[in-house]
């Protein structure tokens, strides 16, 4: 029962301000990303909208400012799937900002057909965890200097099927689009909980989270018949803006200001799956992160 209680939760409700702080979203120009950002901007922070399309981000940044009353809104390009944007994104960012006191990977693609990013990448290992690993370290000096900080990254339930693959990371021996998935959201949970190791001490609180079933852009890649199953379960899904509260809260909620490296679902931690809490593969996936990147982050 308690499952169902939590799926029909509304806006998570706190008065807190974010006036001289910097938010960077990444996937904020649709869905719960958008519906985050219009959070923050109401709260006074100065939000930086990270995506691929041009078009679509300067449509949200018209939109936040509006419903929000906030123009401290700005629009980056990052192409997450392409690790010279995201080099030139982060190189912006540090250039041209003072601080950057939330970072919210946000960003995802979800059972697409197979593909590789420009790095040759599996797409959603690519992008979902790869990209977000790579953004976070480029700005991971502007972030400390920001503390005390926070760094999200939206994971998934559907981690708790994944594993990493480490044989066979790119999934070039055979392809599922559901188990690419998984395994990209469970490289989420893994990497947000060896990062929140590594960061004790800064005052940088990091956390991973599961935005519930939600009824977003995010599904265009499921079959005709995963679909038409959406369809049906729809009284059970979350709007983008029931969604996006616990990204929020994770942002947001100053009782968490002493909490870091777990997994939170329905504006509250949870416990993650057992992969999901095994440090040795947190660890091993850390290593092999940075070794297809090519760079050292001790």
């Amino acid at each position: 029962m308690n499952y169902f209680r939590n799926m029909f939760k509304g806006r998570w409700c706190s008065d807190i301000r974010l006036d001289g702080k910097t938010a960077i979203i990444t996937g904020s120009n649709t869905g719960i990303g958008k519906e985050t950002a219009q959070d923050l901007a109401r709260r006074g922070a100065r939000i930086i909208i990270a995506c691929r399309d041009m078009e679509k981000a300067e449509a949200a940044k018209k939109e936040i400012s509006e419903s929000s009353g906030n123009t401290n809104i700005l629009v980056k390009r990052l192409d997450l799937s392409d690790t010279k944007s995201i080099r030139e994104f982060a190189q912006q960012i540090n250039s041209e900002e003072n601080q950057v006191n939330i970072l919210i990977n946000n960003a995802g693609v979800m059972m697409c057909p197979y593909s590789k990013t420009a790095d040759g990448f599996e797409l959603q290992f690519g992008v979902n965890h790869l990209g977000h690993f790579l953004l976070t370290y480029l700005l991971i000096d502007i972030i400390k200097k920001s503390a005390p900080a926070r760094i999200i990254n939206v994971s998934s339930m559907a981690h708790k099927w994944g594993n990493i693959m480490f044989e066979d990371i790119n999934s070039e021996k055979s392809y599922d689009s559901l188990k690419a998935y998984s395994q990209s959201k469970l490289a989420n949970v893994l990497f947000s909980r060896e990062l929140a190791e590594r960061l004790k001490g800064f005052n940088i609180n990091v956390y991973s989270l599961h935005p519930g079933v939600v009824r977003t852009e995010l599904g265009r890649h499921l079959s005709s018949a995963s679909q038409f199953s959406m369809k049906l379960m729809r009284p059970f899904t979350k709007s983008s803006v029931e969604g996006a509260q616990t990204s929020i809260y994770c942002a947001v909620a100053p009782e968490l200001e002493k909490e870091t490296g777990a997994y939170y679902s329905d504006c509250a931690s949870t416990p993650c799956s057992r992969r999901g809490a095994d440090d040795q593969l947190a660890k091993k996936l850390w290593d092999l992160s940075c070794q297809l990147l090519k760079i050292t982050w001790d």
